[in-house]
């Protein structure tokens, strides 16, 4: 059961980082605010790793032919979900693109049967159904889309874009839990912690790179922002070692659909402190969605 309250935590963890991202964005490009989270998360990683086998006295996970081809995999999928995105957003009917991409949890399910061999229950896959219906009522109540609309733009780019940052997206969560799965090593927060400090670190490397050759400058403006940026690392690298630690305990589609609870909280956010108007339609999408996500927890509070 201990995966449920650290999923919960993991993904009001990251509705933080995605507020105090948005506040970079006037100062930093696209992907200049998407390095933030990894190369001041790095640090922390590491000091972490490291706490954990020094002052612990934990044994450090040992990696494997396995664990590496999982971790890079997940690391790349991970960026190139951030790419497709950028994509999407440059496209005039992206909203219903975006739309699509929410249907990540139902294709972590199908992508954990294919690689992992594992499965989900009758009614855990029912959960995860519902809890993506509420997503795409919320997704398409906020862009304003009708159902005609969605079923429209079906063979449109954006569409194939959107479900192809779905399943990027889905598979990174699949290929980081078959990361943690390959470490032998009987403490699961040292292997998360292992795992979120390899990750972190293998994606700072790929994006340096790529900001010094496409992005001149970038760099020394996200080293300029270092106050907000630092926290945005610190809550960033939290919310993996709590994603990370789910993923060891259980199947990945219960996580990424227990963690769409993100959603609630960031409505919770607009509602309270911003004094920001929900519609009804938006409001319905959010019921089905916590219908969903309660389904799920009663069903599978024990595993």
């Amino acid at each position: 059961m201990l995966w449920i309250p650290v999923t919960l935590a993991a993904a009001f963890l990251q509705n933080i980082r995605s507020a105090l991202q948005k506040t970079l964005k006037s100062q930093l490009s696209d992907m200049g605010a998407t390095y933030v989270r990894f190369v001041y998360a790095w640090p922390f990683a590491i000091a972490f790793l490291a706490l954990l086998v020094l002052g612990f006295d934990n044994a450090m996970p040992r990696a494997n032919l396995a664990f590496v081809l999982w971790v890079i995999a997940a690391s790349v999928s991970q960026i190139i979900n951030t790419f497709l995105l950028l994509w999407l957003f440059s496209f005039s009917n992206f909203a219903v693109g975006t739309a699509y991409s929410k249907t990540e949890v139902v294709q972590v399910a199908m992508l954990e049967l294919i690689l992992l061999d594992q499965t989900t229950s009758w009614i855990g896959a029912g959960a995860i159904v519902l809890s993506t219906i509420g997503v795409l009522v919320i997704s398409a109540g906020k862009a304003k889309l009708s159902p005609a609309n969605l079923a429209r733009g079906l063979g449109q780019k954006s569409t194939l874009i959107g479900l192809t940052c779905g399943l990027v997206l889905g598979a990174s969560a699949v290929l980081f839990r078959g990361a943690t799965l390959a470490l032998e090593h009987e403490s699961v927060l040292a292997k998360a912690a292992y795992t979120a400090a390899v990750a972190t670190v293998l994606q700072t490397v790929i994006m340096t790179v790529w900001l010094r050759l496409r992005e001149p400058g970038q760099i020394t403006l996200v080293m300029r922002q270092w106050r907000t940026a630092g926290a945005v690392g610190f809550v960033g690298w939290l919310g993996s070692l709590g994603w990370f630690t789910a993923f060891a305990l259980t199947n990945a589609a219960y996580v990424r659909a227990l963690g769409q609870i993100e959603l609630v909280f960031s409505y919770l956010s607009a509602v309270f402190f911003f004094r920001e108007r929900v519609t009804r339609i938006e409001v319905i999408g959010i019921a089905i969605l916590v219908l969903g996500i309660v389904t799920l927890v009663l069903e599978h509070g024990q595993g």
